[in-house]
């Protein structure tokens, strides 16, 4: 996937529930990212994106990331036929680069289809067509693996955003804090993912 924009820098003027505006030279783009990105991003603060530019008859999208195994990762879920650039990154956003990368090289399709938007036909098809491509980098410091290898889908940490979205936490920032408190004890209870959370998000 080629893009015209490919790097972006600027000052974050406002964080949205999947987007940011950033202001480069004058100008306002609104960038469409992952929820560990946003997780990143301080309003006022200069912030700087890999990004893909996508035109569609009825839009023009800027996707932004805030490391290059994150674009790498888009670009290649983003190649699978059906996969459009929002479900690609729901699928970013809805776990750590390591454990989806993990699942695509060990075909756990089950783990895909939990996403909200992937039905099993889809992951699938993620699976099959990438689970050769995907550079065995990404997957460092994926979770703790079950029987065949693949991730295991923690449900604690599922319990765990919806409890704290109930509390009216921002969802880019309890996902961001969830996965890297499971990435330092994936066997976390939800309650300990709760109340570490908790202390991240105060």
């Amino acid at each position: 996937m080629q893009s015209v924009i490919a790097y972006l820098s600027g000052v974050v003027r406002e964080v949205r529930e999947n987007s940011a505006v950033v202001v480069a030279g004058g100008v306002g783009y609104e960038v469409q990212c992952p929820t560990s990105t946003l997780a990143k991003l301080v309003v006022g603060q200069n912030a700087e994106f890999n990004t893909r530019f996508v035109v569609r008859e009825d839009a023009q999208m800027l996707f932004g990331f805030a490391d290059a195994d994150s674009l790498r990762l888009f670009d290649l879920l983003t190649s699978v036929s059906g996969v459009g650039p929002k479900l690609g990154l729901s699928l970013l956003s809805a776990m750590p680069v390591s454990a989806l990368a993990q699942g695509l090289l060990m075909g756990d399709s089950k783990l895909l289809s939990s996403v909200s938007g992937v039905g099993k036909k889809t992951a699938e098809r993620l699976v099959l067509e990438l689970q050769g491509k995907v550079p065995e980098h990404l997957a460092a410091g994926a979770p703790s693996t079950g029987k065949k290898g693949a991730p295991v889908a923690s449900t604690a940490s599922r319990d765990a955003v919806d409890a704290l979205l109930a509390l009216g936490f921002r969802e880019a920032q309890v996902r961001s804090a969830v996965s890297e408190l499971l990435a330092a004890d994936p066997d976390a209870s939800a309650d300990t993912l709760i109340r570490k959370a908790l202390g991240k998000l105060r």
